[in-house]
């Protein structure tokens, strides 16, 4: 996403390495240590964030997307792929 955002123009390399950096730091000072395993949430937290900033999304259009996904994962057969938008996931 950050790749696609930086190549349409929407986003400079610089400001997506600051808001990452920025995403890092706040987690470490509420006690994330840092180890690699909640890189993937830093990332989110990111481009969520930038994606909120620029006003390409709103911030309750972000948060609906977000319960969409947890609800197609929630009501998908394990082994299944998660489709979002459908009740199929769960026949």
């Amino acid at each position: 996403m950050s790749i696609a955002l930086q190549e349409s123009g929407l986003l400079s390399p610089a400001e997506w390495s600051n808001t990452l950096g920025e995403e890092i730091e706040k987690a470490r000072s509420t006690g994330d240590l840092a180890d690699g395993t909640t890189y993937y949430n830093h990332v989110i937290a990111a481009l969520e964030r930038l994606v909120a900033e620029k006003g390409l999304l709103s911030t309750a259009t972000i948060d609906q997307r977000r319960y969409d996904w947890k609800e197609a994962y929630r009501h998908t057969p394990h082994g299944r792929p998660v489709v979002l938008g459908t009740s199929a996931a769960s026949d």
